[in-house]
């Protein structure tokens, strides 16, 4: 069951005897979780109907034991045990009876980053329950993210406002979410948050400040751009964040170059680099400023100090110094 079909049937009041979450999107996991626990149990009654165990501290008998005990003062209890796949092999032999015979008044929920498809509980649960992953999402995948958490919360985004977000703040879905509801507020009454918005209430962050690294960078402002590094560090911002980011935006700036050089069509590089219109032009004019070769050389030079920065191999100021003194000279 893919995570949408989940949700989905939640919202319509679908709730699994046995279900493992799963994947390395922890931040949907726990969402998905939440959800799930909310359908199931009356927040007035949760001391009574909800216990939560950890798999690589708990013994299957128990699991088993709570989940059996018939709830009170409701129709259903909840039993979460999360890092299960941490469970011992002895649990699972114990909760494999279970699996296969669960109890009707018990939502039992088993939460994961993996599952081992070679084990006989894993395969078990695969045929007797629902199996949920929630993969990483990819980096052309975040603004339907933000779109669709914005109109969640009742207020629409500009599709080139929720482009600006997501680089901005890159694939961490916890702090796209909590800048979302930032933007909400920050909107009031208007109907729509903006690409302004996104300025305006990311101007001072640190992601707004790599985001004008990286412009300044790919016009080979050394002044601007030095200055936006100093800005960084004296604001603490962690180096393989920085090079996180400027990895992002350059491969994004390779793509567009190799279709500049196709001589491809500006609708149809914004359509297969996932770039929004309003940042098109901005974008084409960055990739002309590198050839081919200058991006493969930078890439490796990110990489080495990607690298440098995590293994000692240098101070982050003076690699990244060097880094964008390098890229601005060419």
């Amino acid at each position: 069951m893919t995570s949408q079909e989940f949700e989905t049937s939640l919202r319509k009041g679908t709730i699994p005897s046995v279900c493992y979450l799963y994947g390395e999107e922890s931040f949907l996991v726990d969402r998905a979780t939440r959800l799930l626990l909310d359908r199931t149990i009356d927040p007035s009654l949760k001391d009574f109907n909800y216990n939560v165990f950890y798999g690589n501290e708990s013994k299957g008998i128990d699991i088993c034991d709570t989940a059996l005990t018939l709830p009170m003062f409701a129709e259903r209890r909840a039993v979460l045990v999360k890092r299960a796949e941490s469970l011992s092999a002895a649990a699972c032999e114990v909760l494999l009876p279970y699996i296969l015979n669960p109890a009707a008044t018990t939502c039992l929920i088993f939460s994961g980053a993996k599952i081992d498809q070679r084990k006989k509980f894993f395969v078990e649960l695969k045929k007797h329950a629902v199996l949920v992953e929630f993969k990483r999402l990819y980096d052309n995948k975040l603004s339907a993210f933000i779109q669709n958490e914005s109109t969640v919360h009742g207020k629409p985004i500009e599709p080139a406002a929720a482009d600006l977000l997501s680089f901005l703040i890159g694939n961490n879905l916890q702090e796209l979410s909590s800048q979302v509801e930032k933007l909400v507020v920050f909107a009031g009454n208007r109907p729509r948050i903006t690409l302004d918005d996104v300025r305006e209430v990311a101007s001072s962050s640190k992601a707004f400040t790599v985001f004008e690294l990286a412009k300044y960078l790919c016009s080979r402002d050394l002044r601007n751009s030095l200055k936006s590094l100093d800005t960084l560090f004296r604001n603490g911002e962690e180096t393989p964040m920085m090079i996180g980011a400027l990895s992002r935006h350059f491969r994004q700036l390779w793509r567009v170059r190799e279709m500049v050089d196709r001589k491809a069509a500006k609708s149809d590089i914004g359509r297969e680099v996932g770039i929004n219109p309003y940042f098109l032009d901005d974008m084409i004019t960055q990739a002309r400023n590198f050839k081919r070769g200058e991006l493969r050389g930078i890439f490796t030079e990110l990489y080495r100090c990607d690298l440098a920065s995590k293994t000692g191999g240098g101070q982050p100021y003076t690699l990244m110094h060097g880094l964008v003194t390098g890229i601005c000279s060419g």
